[in-house]
């Protein structure tokens, strides 16, 4: 489908897939998981990644284009109201039937992976998100309607592209990514001490305990790069995100 949404006067006709089940079953209302590209990325690059999910009905995916081919942060090519074009994606979707919008989620990568953490602060669509191979920049602050979510943030430790301990890049100041899985806890209220477990090289880190029983997951990959495998990974977060 197309989004229309005014961008610098103009009207662009924005593209969004919409990834369904083979066959849909009329008395099952389906979990929706939005998912957004890197930049210069596209939407298509999340069919065959989700395939085997939305073909057998375990949820219907939702993949947006990015104006330019990417997600307004601050300094993007892009300058569209991303957080708007959301919201205008949700209102189609309630056009729709058998959608279940107390069950909507987010995975991004890169630039994407910013925008699901910009969305996880500034609306309350998602019940959970992954952020991966990004973290939290210095120009998304929480703010006093921020609401309680589940964040499974995954970083490479060998990402030469996203340092993970931070730093300038690319026009934004990237929070090392351990702080930033940290911030999303505290903002939460978190359990302070958090359990560290070691998964052969890799680490992953759980705050539990928090507001209405989110939780936030933190895997570092040890020997990972920017360009993740995300069909090892997409299994745990979906695990993840089922359970809220």
């Amino acid at each position: 489908i197309t989004i229309p949404q005014i961008i610098e006067g103009v009207v662009q006709e924005r593209p969004v897939i919409i990834q369904t089940p083979n066959a849909i079953d009329p008395t099952q209302n389906y979990p929706l998981v939005f998912a957004f590209h890197g930049r210069g990325g596209s939407h298509t690059n999340w069919v065959n990644v989700l395939n085997n999910y939305t073909s057998n009905g375990a949820f219907i995916g939702i993949y947006p284009q990015g104006f330019l081919d990417s997600w307004n942060l601050g300094p993007e090519p892009s300058t569209a109201d991303d957080v708007a074009f959301v919201n205008l994606i949700v209102e189609e979707l309630e056009n729709y039937s058998n959608l279940d919008f107390d069950k909507m989620y987010a995975i991004g990568t890169s630039n994407g992976s910013g925008m699901v953490n910009k969305l996880g602060v500034e609306t309350a669509h998602f019940k959970a998100i992954a952020p991966i191979v990004s973290q939290l920049i210095d120009s998304i602050v929480f703010l006093e309607s921020t609401q309680p979510i589940s964040v499974f943030q995954v970083n490479g430790a060998a990402d030469e592209t996203i340092p993970i301990a931070g730093g300038p890049r690319f026009g934004h100041v990237f929070l090392d990514a351990y702080e930033s899985a940290e911030l999303w806890a505290n903002q939460f209220n978190c359990s302070e001490n958090p359990e560290v477990n070691m998964l052969g090289q890799d680490t992953l880190t759980i705050f539990e305990s928090c507001d209405e029983n989110k939780e936030i997951r933190y895997l570092r990959i040890e020997n990972g790069g920017h360009n993740l495998n995300l069909n090892i990974l997409f299994p745990e977060i979906w695990n993840f995100f089922q359970r809220f």
